[in-house]
């Protein structure tokens, strides 16, 4: 393979990846199927016209349905307990697949339970996750991502070809393909470190991945081609980093000293063939996501494992995503969970019956303090992204134009993500906060009709009011995230004095106290030439660093976006 690797189809890569999960669904694992549309609609009818049997789990199953228990309807009507078979226990029994909708929604104790059941010997279960998350954080939990091989993103497909998924009903024998050499088993890992993918699980699927591609085609060995499909589906949409390749061949050792001078150096190297690593980073190129390859650009956007995208989570007693109940009054606001009450109550019922005088013609339920459940919930905080903008200077014009443009398209999407814009604009002797925390597209804009620039960099002022508006946002129960708009060298001081040095020193002091805070931040650059000033700015803040000398609105809304986007490789 040579050149530039042409862009994956992903439909077609959803279609394949689903092809090799039922040939070898023990060693796979599952699939995840992001974006609702036709595209994903074709691969799971594909799937079944190919005699695929699934199993539908909700996504807010209780433990009895899922794991088997007591049926609440049955109990009631026949006035003693009657137990029920587990979706689990019927998944594997008629070896069907696991489909989950709305996986997004997945709680981590039903991923818990899905992933004690696959790795049980006796019940072998694969998966589809169903993923209809909108924004970066909503995404099934990171404990059943890792075991998951492909993932898949369907939101800008627009169709899939049925046809292209046939014959997948029965599982082959995998068997009978050699595993994979030494050479081969060195390639992945190298380009799974190219890619910033760490642990084994992932080299391990991308090896199942390879042997089933070759056992689909018939081969008994693995070829370049199986692992460029494995590198491609597996390991791509895992990518943390760019993966760069050497361009510079190194350079031929000397010759030796006991050799003739009209001696040709002997080579047994073919100059047509490169290092199997190589091919393989050059072919997962193509399939990194796109909006990867503008977050990452140059590595020097780190993603964090906590959720940021649309604000901290915590728990709630009246409202937000569901999370099963918990043995409690309803007092105090706490809702009623009355079938899991009920639930918790038939199995005493005959035992409460001879407690009571032998009334055992009753059908009355007899409940107790114990058997009351309550609801509970999980809500995400409202975020409140805080611009602190540098305003000094030549070039504060194109700076604050910036800083408007990407409040804009910041605020054009608060009623998805739920979240505020503030604006801070630092110069001349002091900060001056120009646009409290809002939703208001029109406040916006009318607070960011005139904006003053020029005059000195009062650096540390700018990071103290953030820090104090941050503060005020963390204690009404939201999250403040900072993005600084700075080059990172100040001339004015704290107290509105000018002078380098101590405007430098009181800098320095503002962003380890924004550290010290732990408010989430994220310093860009956007100096003309880059210089060392903002990365040492971003190491005392403990910030994110980006360097955008280039920015226009949409880049920087995008870096922003990126910078408080969710991964989904965090590890279980």
């Amino acid at each position: 393979m040579t050149g530039a690797a042409s862009a994956s189809d992903p439909a077609a890569d959803a279609l394949l990846a689903a092809r090799l999960l039922l040939t070898s669904p023990g060693t796979l694992g599952g699939i995840r199927l992001r974006g609702a549309g036709p595209a994903r609609e074709t691969v799971i009818a594909a799937m079944r016209n190919a005699g695929v049997k699934m199993r539908r789990v909700p996504s807010h199953v209780d433990d009895e349905r899922l794991l088997g228990g007591v049926d609440i309807a049955a109990s009631l009507a026949s006035g003693r307990a009657v137990y029920q078979t587990g979706i689990l226990t019927e998944a594997a029994r008629d070896e069907a697949i696991l489909l989950i909708p709305m996986a997004e929604r997945m709680s981590d104790a039903l991923a818990g339970r899905l992933i004690q059941a696959m790795e049980d010997d006796a019940c072998k279960l694969s998966w589809i996750l169903l993923d209809d998350g909108i924004d970066p954080e909503e995404e099934p939990p990171a404990s059943l991502l890792e075991r998951t091989a492909f993932h898949c993103d369907l939101s800008q497909a627009e169709h899939a070809d049925a046809a292209a998924l046939p014959n997948t009903g029965a599982a082959m024998d995998t068997s009978q393909t050699a595993p994979l050499d030494r050479e081969a088993l060195t390639a992945l890992a190298n380009t799974a470190a190219a890619l910033g993918i760490h642990g084994l699980r992932p080299l391990i699927f991308a090896q199942g991945a390879a042997c089933a591609h070759a056992a689909l085609h018939q081969r008994s060995n693995c070829t370049e081609e199986d692992l460029r499909v494995a590198v491609r589906l597996v390991l791509a949409p895992r990518a943390t980093q760019i993966p760069q390749l050497e361009e510079d061949a190194p350079e031929p050792p000397p010759p030796a000293e006991n050799s003739s001078p009209d001696q040709e150096p002997t080579d047994n190297s073919n100059p047509g063939e490169r290092a199997l690593e190589d091919v393989l980073v050059e072919a997962v190129q193509a399939a990194i996501p796109a909006d990867l390859l503008a977050q990452l650009s140059g590595g020097k956007v780190r993603r964090q494992a906590q959720s940021s995208g649309a604000g901290q989570k915590r728990k709630s007693a009246l409202r937000g995503k569901p999370l099963g109940t918990r043995p409690g009054l309803p007092r105090g606001g706490a809702r009623l969970a009355l079938i899991d009450s009920l639930r918790a109550a038939v199995p005493w019922q005959p035992l409460r019956r001879r407690e009571l005088a032998g009334d055992t013609q009753t059908h009355q339920i007899i409940m107790r303090k114990e058997d009351l459940r309550v609801k509970r919930f999980e809500e995400r905080m409202g975020r409140v992204t805080i611009f602190c903008v540098d305003a000094s200077g030549s070039a504060a014009a194109a700076r604050l134009a910036e800083a408007k443009g990407a409040v804009e398209l910041m605020l054009a999407q608060v009623y998805v993500t739920r979240s505020e814009v503030a604006l801070i604009a630092f110069r001349s002797e002091g900060a001056e906060l120009l646009l409290p925390p809002t939703r208001s597209l029109t406040r916006a804009r009318r607070a960011l009709a005139e904006l003053p620039g020029g005059g000195g960099t009062p650096l540390a002022s700018g990071l103290n009011m953030a820090r104090d508006l941050a503060d005020m946002i963390a204690a009404r129960g939201r999250t403040p995230s900072l993005v600084i708009l700075t080059d990172g060298r100040g001339n004015i001081a704290a107290d509105g004095s000018p002078g380098r040095k101590q405007a430098a020193e009181d800098a320095e002091a503002a962003a380890k106290a924004i550290h010290r805070a732990g408010h989430e931040a994220l310093v860009i650059d956007i100096a003309a030439r880059p210089g060392p000033h903002a990365p040492e700015l971003a190491t005392s803040m403990g910030a994110r660093f980006l360097a955008l000398p280039m920015a226009d609105a949409k880049m920087l809304h995008a870096a922003v976006a990126a910078a408080t986007s969710h991964t989904s490789q965090a590890a279980a």
